[in-house]
């Protein structure tokens, strides 16, 4: 397990993220990766202690992995519905925030259509005194922290298994590939990535990747690129992720087609003879087979990386929670 000192009470960006604070969260999922492998998968951590899953928006990967997670730390967890809740009768977020308090809540998973919910309830929550962690677990156009650190450690732990730290990514090619504009995923693993010496590079249609994600890059120890052709991002690339089509955010008709975007854009097998030869490839799901990624590839674990993704993501939020709760080993 780890051993520096924790100090943050909430994570909701990965902007301010530090070296040591990426290679605390690295080590002690991989301390919690081996725990999974074992017959019986629980500890009692965070016994005693009460996690409330807040999802404002529909999700199926992050919530049942939070839930997941909090449950192998012996935590007791609450799940909210917001179509059963009394939102529907005019309740406004922060009261149904300060009702899970008032119940006892150690720490909250927030998930939010709008950008800036979690940080209005971290708010309130330090506003009022109380000791309870808030972490983002998805708000609007803005970042996805757990996503990104998953993604961080999915890459590391195939780099080095027994020690993955942020180090490894030292002069590795990263390309991420789709709808970056409205990429919360994205957003979240530019900070992790450009955190040390890798080399990221964005691709996609103009509309999805604006010259604006180019101050991303500024001040960082990594290098950040935007092409709007896929073939630069591809080439001798170390990694390859690509972004689901997030039709639901799109207000404007930013695409011709999605037979165009796959033609175009599409990660595909012949794509990846561009790409360094052990290339794998990431995708934060849920996938559109066919468009962002060919079917075939998607399942082919020379290449794919999406099925470990799903595995570490349950390792990284019993790191997360653990550490926000101040457990005991």
């Amino acid at each position: 397990m780890a051993t520096t000192t924790w100090t943050r009470r909430h994570i909701l960006s990965l902007a301010d993220f530090v070296s040591e604070e990426y290679n605390t969260v690295l080590q002690t999922a991989a301390s919690f990766q081996e725990v999974l492998s074992r017959r019986l998968k629980k500890v009692p951590s965070l016994q005693g202690q009460l996690v409330a899953n807040l999802f404002f928006e529909p999700s199926t990967r992050t919530r049942s992995s939070f839930e997941l997670a909090a449950k192998r730390l012996s935590a007791d967890t609450l799940n909210f519905a917001p179509g059963t809740s009394s939102l529907t009768k005019g309740e406004t977020i922060l009261d149904t925030a300060k009702t899970y308090l008032a119940m006892g809540c150690d720490m909250m998973v927030i998930r939010h259509k709008q950008a800036g919910v979690p940080q209005a309830i971290a708010d309130e929550m330090d506003r009022l005194d109380s000791r309870v962690g808030i972490l983002n677990a998805g708000d609007g156009q803005h970042e996805h922290p757990s996503q990104g650190l998953l993604d961080l450690f999915t890459i590391c732990s195939l780099l080095d298994p027994d020690r993955p730290h942020l180090e490894l990514l030292e002069g590795k090619k990263i390309a991420i590939v789709g709808d970056i504009l409205h990429s919360r995923v994205a957003r979240s693993n530019i900070w992790s990535l450009t955190a040390t010496g890798a080399e990221v590079h964005l691709a996609g249609p103009p509309t999805l990747v604006p010259q604006l994600f180019a101050d991303f890059g500024t001040g960082r120890a990594g290098r950040l690129f935007l092409h709007w052709t896929i073939e630069p991002a591809l080439q001798d690339a170390d990694f390859v992720m690509t972004l689901r089509l997030q039709k639901e955010r799109m207000d404007q008709n930013l695409l011709p087609s999605l037979r165009e975007y796959h033609q175009r854009f599409g990660i595909t097998r012949e794509r990846l003879k561009l790409c360094k030869p052990n290339v794998k490839v990431l995708h934060p799901g849920p996938v559109n087979r066919g468009v962002e990624i060919s079917s075939d590839l998607m399942d082919d674990p020379e290449f794919s990386l999406i099925s470990q993704q799903v595995t570490s993501g349950v390792a990284v939020r019993m790191a997360l929670l653990y550490l926000m709760g101040g457990g005991k080993a």
